[in-house]
């Protein structure tokens, strides 16, 4: 799908300003589209919107289709009469720039029951039958999922008791009727959560803004999808993954990254014709207008590992059937709005399914000034049909990069900076920002998205993720008066001279 030129920026909602801890649906979230229409930007780029684990991890989510009820504003039940403000008077002295997740989920959790309580599922008739009815393929069995985890002190589902792990017919009748009051709870919760996320898409979508959402490929384990149905995934008789996801050794890791997620069981996915994957990206395409496939390689063939190996380094590549689901997915929703992560290293075949189906891929600006980067990988040498970024949540952002080459006296992309692109330890750091910025807008590829780390000149204490390390991820929060006047003018002017 071809897209037209444009600019926008990545932050994921949580790392929005709040008085509750944590960025949520509320007025904070429509300022934001407010400021990305005043700048002339058409493109707020997100994470994964799914309930993320303890760590806060957007990329391991209890469920591929529910929503991280975090997100829901405390302030926008108070507009619904579901909270009275007198109940949100304690607010606890949350830290305005990092997420506290213990903390926030405790607070928001006890809110929730209160609003809970006052829900009334016949005041909202329609809406709510709809949306139990539209949704019916994985609320009901999430919903007793979460039910299950809170009963079993939070253990992963296949160290529950045997009957209910493995979804006996019985098991499954008593604890719908044991855990009624439960489940309507976290019903109650999901379909707030959509409620005002549809709102705020809706206001982003009026004022021409289009939301990127973020499609992880593989699930976490501790997930009610895996519950739910395990012969799609390669487990063994206790529930237990065999083979696990991850990457083969690279330049930036000798033991490569072992992610732990239990790989799917193609062959059975076949036989549905990829409906587990056909619901999913429908979901998805309800919720956003544009989706990034994140480890678009996977698709093509995935790194595989023993479960019992505690690193990547002894794994095999499997081919997966990318061709097949991709037609299968297009068939059943028509044109696929879609970029792909191609990054790191990337076969031909991975390239061929990628043109195939007319996937922009993404283009690093980090990774663009080595000397040994052929000319056409450098940012003059572009193609039209790609995304660039000055950098993801994964990296770097680009003043730490830059810091980086000056400290590790980087001479060979210091030198291509300053020979092509006129940038030179004479400037400041935030001009230095800037006119990387600018080398990003000035590129041919159609979309340029910055995350507003960059745009804010901020250091690595404001990067959002170290892979392969845990804990310590995904906290950053920017504050109210971090984006200035000048800030606004500057990347207004970008976006009009580069015709984005």
């Amino acid at each position: 799908m071809q897209f037209n030129r444009a600019s926008g920026v990545l932050l994921h909602l949580t790392s929005l300003p709040s008085r509750y801890g944590i960025g949520d649906f509320g007025k904070e979230a429509y300022n934001f589209i407010d400021f990305l229409k005043k700048v002339n930007q058409k493109l707020w780029q997100i994470l994964p919107l799914n309930p993320p684990d303890h760590e806060g991890s957007p990329y391991k989510c209890f469920s591929a289709f529910a929503g991280n009820t975090l997100l829901i504003s405390i302030d926008k039940l108070i507009q619904d009469d579901l909270l009275r403000v007198e109940e949100v008077t304690n607010v606890p002295n949350f830290s305005e720039e990092k997420i506290e997740f213990s903390k926030v989920i405790k607070f928001k959790n006890e809110l929730f029951l209160k609003a809970f309580n006052r829900f009334d599922e016949l005041a909202e008739g329609d809406r709510y039958v709809q949306f139990k009815k539209q949704n019916e393929y994985w609320l009901s069995d999430f919903c007793l999922y979460m039910a299950l985890k809170e009963h079993f002190n939070n253990r992963v589902w296949n160290y529950w008791d045997a009957d209910i792990a493995f979804r006996e017919k019985q098991a499954i009748e008593r604890y719908q009727n044991k855990l009624a009051n439960k489940i309507r709870y976290q019903e109650f919760l999901q379909y707030i959560f959509s409620k005002q996320w549809n709102e705020l898409k809706y206001y982003a979508n009026h004022n021409n803004i289009k939301i990127i959402g973020d499609l992880p490929i593989f699930v976490a384990h501790d997930n009610s999808d895996v519950w739910v149905y395990p012969e799609l995934f390669d487990l063994d008789d206790k529930g237990n993954p065999r083979k696990v996801a991850g990457v083969p050794p690279d330049y930036f890791s000798k033991t490569g990254q072992l992610w732990g997620n239990p790989h799917f069981k193609w062959k059975r996915m076949r036989e549905d014709n990829f409906l587990w994957w056909r619901k999913r990206f429908e979901k998805l395409f309800e919720q956003v207008d544009i989706t990034r496939i994140d480890h678009f390689r996977g698709f093509e063939a995935y790194w595989e590992v023993d479960a019992s190996e505690k690193t990547a380094v002894k794994g095999k590549w499997v081919k997966a059937p990318g061709y097949e689901l991709f037609s299968a997915v297009k068939h059943h929703l028509g044109d696929l709005p879609i970029i792909v992560e191609d990054l790191g290293f990337i076969t031909p075949e991975v390239n061929e399914m990628k043109k195939k189906f007319g996937f922009p891929g993404m283009k690093i600006l980090q990774f663009s000034f080595d000397e040994k980067t052929p000319i056409k990988s450098r940012p003059d040498g572009y193609e039209k049909h790609c995304v660039v970024y000055t950098g993801t949540h994964d990296n770097d952002t680009l003043l730490a990069w830059y810091r980086g080459l000056k400290q590790s006296k980087n001479t060979s992309i210091l030198k291509i900076l300053e020979k092509y692109y006129g940038i030179n330890n004479e400037m400041s750091e935030e001009k230095v920002c800037w006119a990387l910025i600018e080398v990003a807008y000035k590129t041919s590829a159609n979309f340029v998205i910055v995350p507003l780390q960059d745009i804010l000149c901020l250091d690595n204490q404001a990067r959002m993720n170290y892979p392969g390390t845990v804990g310590g991820n995904w906290l950053w929060r920017y504050k109210r008066e971090d984006i200035t006047k000048e800030m606004e003018k500057k990347l207004a002017i970008l976006a009009q001279k580069y015709h984005r």
